[in-house]
């Protein structure tokens, strides 16, 4: 089982609420095969409700990652925050095909949380991923130089010019 420093007993806790942190890095995601993240520095707060007949986790993931642009492909830090409820309930058979509820075993003890949490890590990076000195206009790139000077520009003094073929149309519109 991947990552067993996740797994979370339960079987010796009283009712109630419990925390758990855990501090992730880059390891963490080399385990599971996935180098878009160049580094990462991510702290899990995991809340664990226990009830007679269930559980409740709630998961807050916070930190940054270290991403490469989708336009310069320079290094960035970004920053991430992702939120997951999930219900464990018990049963026959594991079962994880429900986002929000986990079936466990009976008599199971623990319940390793690496998957969710990669997961969550991963869904929270923005699909496109672009750096913050692009859009303040602080990043000094010769590859965004070359995009704004191959960028098509935009003619802005022959804008009230109108082409004569519509101008019959226009006419339709006004003429009623």
């Amino acid at each position: 089982m991947k990552q067993k420093e996740f797994n979370i007993p339960f079987s010796g806790l009283k009712q109630g609420k419990h925390n758990f942190n855990f501090e992730i890095d880059n390891t963490f995601f080399d385990s599971f095969e996935y180098d878009d993240f160049n580094d990462a520095k991510l702290n899990l707060d995991v809340l664990l409700n226990k009830t007679s007949v269930m559980m409740e986790l709630d998961f807050e993931i916070t930190g940054t990652v270290n991403v490469d642009c989708d336009i310069t492909s320079e290094a960035y830090d970004q920053e991430i925050s992702s939120e997951l409820r999930l219900v464990v309930k018990f049963g026959d058979e594991y079962n994880d095909e429900d986002d929000e509820i986990l079936v466990l075993p009976h008599g199971e003890h623990q319940v390793n949380v690496a998957q969710f949490v990669y997961e969550m890590a991963v869904l929270a990076v923005p699909q496109k991923r672009i750096h913050p000195g692009i859009e303040d206009g602080t990043l000094k790139s010769e590859l965004l130089d070359k995009l704004n000077e191959l960028q098509p520009k935009e003619k802005k003094d022959n804008k009230e010019e109108s082409d004569p073929r519509w101008d019959e149309l226009k006419k339709l519109l006004t003429d009623k």
